[in-house]
């Protein structure tokens, strides 16, 4: 499978001009429309899954089994998501009753954003790539997609394929490298979306992941349990463990259940296993094996590279400090640190004096233990003796906290992270003898301030006011609102505005304010 043919710098503006018009000329509001192409990406891969598996072997000689799991089935799962839930999430609705409002009948409905910059890393990039783009669509978005110049018979195969199944208008595909992706930056965009490094300036990002494992309590079962999780694999996913924080007397325990794990996944030795792919370029590669020379841990398995054939073995080194090489940035490799502590608070320490990251693993039978760590730190998420199977689950949107990401890209919440939602309110017109008539001259301050302020909570430290008065004032008012029509026709001019001041008088009482 060949490389990709690059994108022209001068037909990109092309592309974003098309995707732009053919948005503002209303094709995607229907949802028909929307559920056929959210169909079409699902059928894109479900009838090129071997040349997906092929491209992703030539470009990463990943397994078969870790693109099946890491990236095809979390693919078809927001295909489904979407289809069967893009009309509900659509619909109009009501916003929370409110007593002085509800006659203008407020309502949200979640409306596109326009035309979306889909920039896609290469560690994922079927699951990265059409996740997301799913999202965006059932939102009602054009999008333009660059490709990972890393991945080239993956992208290549993505820019084949883009075409032909969904609407060549709205769905476009870039190729290219560094010049492409600053072409495409000059453009505007209603919304774009990245995962990478935070080296590069984004709406997500995706970085190192803190974890702790046990806390001088942890079992056999536990310590067991994490050494499967933990010993490290060549997926370059953002979600992979990076670095574990042990208390000191579980270090032994951890590092020989990780032997033993090390042993039954490679019992030919990694290298020559079918089941470990490759890092994704020679740079990569040279990358982490720097950061193995300049590590003052001590490395117990693995250690051993060859940057010519892109191979790291799964290495885990222990004994490292938190200001080790191995701890300065995002490893993005199967490479595992293990940094003693004295304490959880010590943990914990550490873990907040950084960014933000994507997840904290807890490997814990206590539950005591892991909400200590998961109510005193910040993630994108908090699992107990599990790791990055929570982009499997449906109903658990994938994203981080500050630095880690910004939004979601899975589920009902990417949906409305590529949506914006459109307010709306009808004045029935007679409203304004209600309670909006204090908005036009002449005007009187103090009145409306009572009308459009809240009242505020109890003030601390003093007791609460019985509320008995404002819920039966509510009440009265409603009953009073439901005959308004009839009242305001007496042609008694006095009655008609006693009536309103009644009106308004309950309104207010409901509030708990004093009007002049």
């Amino acid at each position: 499978m060949s490389s990709p043919k690059f994108t022209p710098l001068d037909e990109i503006e092309k592309i974003h001009r098309r995707a732009h018009e053919t948005f503002l000329s209303g094709r995607t509001k229907s949802i028909a429309f929307r559920k056929e192409q959210i169909a079409q990406v699902g059928y894109l891969i479900k009838d090129n899954e071997q040349r997906f598996k092929d491209a992703l072997m030539q470009d990463l000689r990943r397994p078969e089994t870790d693109t099946i799991l890491c990236d095809l089935t979390g693919a078809y799962l927001e295909v489904r998501t979407a289809y069967d839930n893009v009309e509900r999430w659509t619909k109009q609705h009501k916003v929370e009753f409110n007593p002085q409002f509800f006659v203008m009948s407020p309502k949200v409905k979640a409306e596109p954003k326009g035309v979306v910059l889909h920039i896609a890393p290469f560690n994922l990039p079927v699951f990265l790539i059409f996740s997301p783009l799913v999202s965006m669509i059932a939102g009602g978005n054009a999008a333009v997609i660059k490709s990972p110049e890393q991945t080239p018979a993956c992208s290549a195969l993505i820019a084949e394929l883009v075409p032909q199944y969904l609407d060549n208008d709205l769905y476009h595909v870039v190729t290219g490298g560094i010049p492409e992706t600053q072409k495409l930056l000059e453009l505007r965009w209603d919304h774009i979306f990245y995962i990478g490094r935070d080296q590069f300036v984004s709406l997500h990002l995706c970085q190192s992941y803190m974890r702790y494992i046990g806390n001088g309590r942890t079992g056999k079962i536990i310590a067991e349990a994490a050494a499967k999780h933990l010993t490290p694999t060549t997926m370059e996913i953002c979600m992979a463990p990076e670095y574990v924080l042990i208390q000191r007397d579980s270090l032994d325990r951890l590092v020989e259940e990780m032997k033993n794990v090390y042993a039954s996944f490679y019992p030919e030795g990694p290298e020559n296993s079918r089941s470990l792919g490759r890092i994704v370029s020679e740079a990569h590669t040279a990358r982490i094996k720097q950061l193995l020379d300049e590590t003052k841990g001590t490395i117990v398995l693995g250690g051993t590279a060859d940057v010519s054939k892109r191979y790291i073995a799964p290495t885990v080194v222990k004994d490292v400090t938190f200001d080790d090489p191995l701890m300065r940035d995002e490893i993005f490799g199967p490479v595992l640190a293990i940094v003693p502590v004295d304490s959880v608070d010590e943990a914990i320490k550490f873990i907040n004096s950084r960014d933000p990251p994507l997840a904290v693993y807890v490997f814990s039978a206590d539950e005591a233990f892991k909400r200590k760590v998961f109510d005193n730190t910040r993630s994108g998420a908090a699992n107990a003796n599990e790791v990055v199977i929570t982009t499997a689950v449906p109903g658990l949107p994938m994203g981080g906290v500050g630095s880690s990401g910004y939004g979601y890209y899975t589920g009902k919440e990417a949906f409305l992270e590529f949506t914006h939602w459109r307010v709306s309110i009808d004045n029935p017109g007679w409203a304004d003898k209600i309670a909006f008539g204090f908005r036009f001259p002449p005007h009187k301050p103090s009145k409306m301030l009572a009308m459009l302020s809240p009242p505020l909570p109890p003030r601390p430290g003093v007791a609460k006011k019985q509320a008995t008065t404002r819920r039966w004032a509510l009440w009265v008012a409603l009953v009073l609102v439901g005959v308004g029509s009839t009242v305001s026709t007496v042609p008694r001019a006095g009655l008609s505005q006693w009536f309103w001041n009644a009106v308004k008088a309950c309104i207010r009482r409901c509030s708990g304010k004093v009007v002049e």
